[in-house]
């Protein structure tokens, strides 16, 4: 397989087989397909997962979506950050990577953690923040052992995390919920053991997609000495 694609011929094959991905009917995720038919997702292609000269364009980029009227007006919307390599990563190495991108966009960040969340990855009230806006974010790869994360190149997808506080507000959410959870059953025979409702345990957990031990925690740098928070301003 080619992995030295000039950047508009990967943009191009990275939007087909993305869009194909989530249009797939065993694919379970009920939110990227609306977003997806309503044409509020933003995706951009990149070199390398967790690399400076990457996470320099990427934060710009996200901190473009977050300003973006569609995402905060549409019921779902989602920004796609697809990556041309490393590919053929194992779960552990992706999960070091994937906090590895998430620390690097922190450090780039100059606005204040979402107030609504906390920027401490073991509570379970914590989210990932960039520009003020709480972020849940999904990792996928080709060695994930989710199908519904198995993509061909590594992929890491926020979504506003008030859109989830909308649904729940709205009523929608549990049936929502159930509906992707049966699909994920059906596609994969069982359901994710890493889900968990926000406020149950730290959704950090859910981000790589892999089943963590009981006692995990995210593959970050100790953080400044003062908090002991990785992701202290």
């Amino acid at each position: 397989m080619k992995t030295d694609l000039a950047g508009s011929e990967f943009s191009e094959m990275v939007q087909a087989q993305f869009n194909a991905f989530v249009a797939d009917p065993a694919f379970p995720c009920l939110g990227a397909k609306a977003a997806l038919n309503a044409g509020s997702y933003q995706l951009r292609s990149y070199a390398r997962l967790a690399d400076p000269a990457t996470s320099a364009k990427l934060y710009l980029d996200l901190t473009a979506f977050t300003g973006w009227e569609l995402a905060r007006a549409h019921e779902y919307a989602s920004f796609i950050a697809v990556f041309q390599g490393p590919l053929g990563l194992g779960e552990m190495a992706f999960e070091r990577l994937l906090w590895s991108q998430l620390h690097q966009l922190h450090a780039l960040d100059q606005e204040s953690w979402d107030p609504l969340v906390s920027s401490d990855p073991a509570s379970p009230r914590f989210s990932f923040s960039l520009a003020g806006q709480a972020l849940y974010v999904v990792g996928l790869h080709d060695g994930s052992s989710r199908l519904a994360r198995r993509f061909r190149w590594p992929a890491l997808v926020f979504n506003p995390h008030e859109q989830f506080e909308k649904l729940r507000a709205d009523g929608k959410w549990k049936r929502m919920q159930k509906i992707i959870r049966d699909r994920d059953r059906a596609l994969q025979g069982s359901v994710n053991p890493m889900l968990n409702d926000f406020g149950e345990t730290s959704e950090a957990r859910q981000y790589s997609g892999r089943a963590v031990e009981e006692n995990w925690r995210p593959p970050l740098p100790a953080g400044d000495r003062k908090s002991g928070c990785p992701f202290a301003h």
